[in-house]
C-alpha cells in the first residue's frame, strides 16, 4: 500500500482508550419471551494505538460487544469508555467512531470518490479540507485513477479498499471491523489483512476487530480477546495465547492441541510433576495451576510442533496411524494408548520420516508444555 507523508493527513490525535467496565447485554428471546445474556459483565481495557482482535466461535458474544462499542446496541448495564466519556448511551454519529462492515456498505449510486468524501462532507468540513483529506486517502488506498468509477465496477478487494478509505478519511478516534474480509478469497484476503495492520500502525487509531478467522486475528493484533458464551476466557498477545493458553477452551480454538489427561502430583518452584500412567513427567513452567489442586486431576497440553519424535527412544511410545505430507511439513496422527496424538515435523527433507503403523517415541519438548485443568 502506498506511503503518505506525515503532513498530508494529521490521523492519531484523536485516538483514545476504549474501556468496558461490567458491560452485560441482555435480549429477550421472542419465541419463549425469555432473557438470553449475550455479554455477561465484561471487563476490556483497549489501549490507545492498539490493534484488538474479538475472536471466538458464533453466538460467543463478539459482534455484540462491537455493536455496544459502535453504539449500534446498547449495554443493559455496565459503561462504555471512549478516552474519558462514558458514552454507553450516546448515539452512535456522537461517538467519533468508524466502521468497516462486512458487506462494505457502499452507497452504489455515488462513484469512489464521493463515497469517501461522504463523512466529510456530512461533517460539514469546507470543501478544501475535504478534497485535501480525500486526495490523501485515495492515493494512500491505491485508489488513484478509480475515483470516478461505481462501485460494481471495482473487484472486492478494490471495494473494501474504498469502505476503509471512508472510515479512515474522517479521523476516527477508534476504528472498529466487524469481519471486513470475509467475503474475499483467501490470497486477496491475506494480501488485504497485511495492509490494514500496516495502515492501522502507520496511523495509530485505536481499533476493535470481529473475526472468526484465528491465523487473521494472530496476524493482526497486538492483542487477542477469546470469547465463550458472553465471557472472556483470556486476554492478551498471539504469543501469549498460543504459547500460555489459560485452559482447554482457548488452547483448542487456536491452532491445534493436544491434551494427555494425568493427576498432578508436586507443583513447587515454578515447575509441575504429572503422573501419566505408569510414568512421572517433569514439567518446567507449567502454568499458573490456580485451578488445580495436589493430586488433582489435570492434563498435559501442548501443540503439535512441541513433540520431538524418535524410532528409538522417548518418553511415550505410539504407533504411526496417518502421515500426510504437507510439502513444508509433515503431519502425523500418532495413536498413544487408543488416543490420538498430532505431531507436525518440519523440514522433511531433513529429518527421519515414518509411515503408517511404524512404532515411534514422542518426546515433550521443554517449554512446550502447560498443565491444565
Amino acid at each position: 500500500m502506498a506511503q503518505v507523508s506525515k503532513d498530508a493527513t494529521q490521523y492519531g490525535k484523536k485516538s483514545s482508550d476504549v474501556i468496558l467496565k461490567q458491560v452485560t447485554k441482555i435480549f429477550q428471546q421472542p419465541d419463549t419471551g425469555k432473557d438470553f445474556v449475550a455479554v455477561d459483565h465484561i471487563d476490556l481495557h483497549v489501549h490507545s494505538g492498539e490493534m484488538v482482535t474479538l475472536l471466538g466461535p458464533s453466538g460467543c458474544g463478539k459482534t455484540t460487544t462491537l455493536r455496544m462499542i459502535s453504539g449500534f446496541e446498547y449495554p443493559s448495564s455496565g459503561s462504555v469508555f471512549i478516552g474519558d466519556r462514558d458514552v454507553a448511551k450516546v448515539p452512535p454519529n456522537k461517538r467519533g467512531i468508524s466502521m468497516v462492515f462486512q458487506s462494505y456498505a457502499l452507497f452504489p449510486h455515488m462513484n469512489i470518490y464521493e463515497n469517501i468524501a461522504y463523512g466529510l462532507r456530512v461533517a460539514r468540513c469546507p470543501q478544501d479540507e475535504v478534497v485535501k483529506r480525500t486526495d490523501a486517502v485515495v492515493e494512500m488506498m491505491q485508489l488513484k485513477g478509480m475515483e470516478r468509477r461505481f462501485p460494481n465496477q471495482l473487484s472486492g478487494g478494490q471495494q473494501q479498499r474504498v469502505a476503509l478509505a471512508r472510515a479512515v478519511v474522517i479521523e476516527p478516534s477508534v476504528l472498529l471491523f466487524d469481519e471486513p474480509l470475509s467475503n474475499l478469497d483467501a490470497k486477496l484476503r491475506e494480501t488485504m489483512r497485511d495492509d490494514l495492520r500496516a495502515l492501522q500502525k502507520r496511523l495509530g487509531i485505536t481499533s476493535l476487530y470481529v473475526t472468526h478467522d484465528q491465523s487473521e486475528a494472530m496476524a493482526i493484533s497486538d492483542k487477542v480477546v477469546i470469547m465463550k458464551s458472553g465471557v472472556i476466557m483470556q486476554a492478551g498477545s498471539p504469543t501469549e495465547i498460543y504459547e500460555q493458553p489459560a485452559n482447554r477452551f482457548v488452547a483448542n480454538f487456536i491452532g491445534k492441541a493436544n491434551f494427555i489427561d494425568g493427576r498432578l502430583t508436586e507443583k513447587a518452584g515454578g515447575k509441575a510433576t504429572v503422573q501419566v500412567g505408569d510414568k512421572k513427567v517433569s514439567v518446567p513452567n507449567p502454568g499458573a495451576m490456580n485451578d488445580i489442586d495436589l493430586n488433582g486431576d489435570c492434563c498435559l497440553c501442548f501443540r503439535p510442533e512441541g513433540v520431538q519424535l524418535s524410532a528409538k527412544e522417548g518418553q511415550f511410545p505410539g504407533t504411526v496411524s496417518r502421515a500426510t505430507y504437507y510439502g513444508a511439513k509433515i503431519e502425523y496422527e500418532i495413536m498413544l494408548d487408543g488416543q490420538p496424538v498430532i505431531v507436525e515435523t518440519y523440514n522433511p527433507q531433513l529429518t527421519e520420516r515414518y509411515k503408517e503403523g511404524d512404532t515411534v517415541y514422542m518426546t515433550l519438548i521443554d517449554g512446550s508444555v502447560r498443565v491444565l485443568k
